[in-house]
């Protein structure tokens, strides 16, 4: 018997094929209103699909926090956030948990609290750890449907790269943020098409020289904006680049969007 669903404020309505209607007290429905306008646009099974899937993200700074967030209040329920580093005073200009009463504090966990905030019911593990060669097994990439690398480190990114590709997930990776401010320059593109960015140059000439290289090919959100840093005073060594909230929000926003296209299977037409 076909069934269709649909939601009156706190109540359920069933209706069957011979139009019998069935009203029931909704329970954790995860399509509230809460996610109504997520329905509208994506549909039942689409919805279904981001509620079933299970995700993990690497990092959780200017560009993995804005990913998190577009995922879970798009419908997403079961994720991990993984981030070894504790909020500092300098995240606050583009970190989405950065405040100044959360400085100290673990961006995950932080974190964490603001999606169960969101969505009370949301499956959140927060994994306060570096994602490395001694870590990553920990990991269990298989057991993912998707996976989004937000993280800096050439050597880790690397690693996690080439051992995402070698699952089934959803797989897509954030390149250079920085030094940006042009938005209109922001864009999605398969790794080995990325032009104009320098990490993005980094990581194939690693892949070359170690000849080791990803299983299989994955989206990159990347700008082709060459900026450099203008303050005055000389930086020290190893100092971070600037980077700005409208651009590493962007890069944040294009990765969900990518995640959640594929998982509602609208790749092809649709969206």
């Amino acid at each position: 018997m076909r069934q269709s669903w649909w939601k009156a404020r706190n109540v359920v309505f069933l209706q069957a094929d011979n139009n019998d209607n069935i009203m029931m007290e909704k329970e954790q429905d995860w399509g509230s209103e809460r996610l109504i306008r997520s329905r509208l646009l994506l549909g039942d099974e689409a919805m279904e699909r981001l509620r079933a899937a299970r995700g993990i993200v690497f990092g959780t700074g200017g560009v993995g926090s804005w990913c998190v967030e577009a995922l879970v209040r798009t419908g997403v329920k079961h994720l991990t956030i993984v981030d070894g580093d504790s909020v500092c005073e300098s995240n606050i200009n583009r970190q989405l948990m950065a405040t100044t009463t959360t400085v100290g504090q673990p961006k995950v966990e932080v974190l964490r609290d603001r999606l169960l905030q969101i969505a009370p019911d949301a499956d959140i593990e927060a994994r306060q750890e570096l994602f490395n060669e001694q870590t990553a097994a920990s990991f269990h990439l298989a057991d993912y449907d998707f996976i989004v690398d937000a993280i800096d480190s050439l050597r880790d990114k690397a690693l996690l790269i080439r051992l995402a590709t070698e699952t089934k997930a959803c797989f897509v990776s954030s390149m250079g943020a920085a030094l940006k401010t042009d938005a209109s320059r922001i864009q999605m593109a398969e790794f080995w098409k990325v032009k104009g960015c320098p990490l993005a140059r980094a990581l194939r000439q690693r892949f070359k020289k170690e000849k080791l290289f990803p299983a299989r090919k994955f989206k990159c959100v990347f700008s082709d904006e060459m900026g450099k840093n203008r303050l005055s005073t000389p930086l020290p060594e190893g100092h971070a680049n600037g980077s700005l909230l409208h651009i590493t929000g962007i890069f944040g926003f294009m990765l969900a969007g990518e995640v959640i296209r594929d998982i509602c299977l609208l790749k092809e037409g649709g969206l």
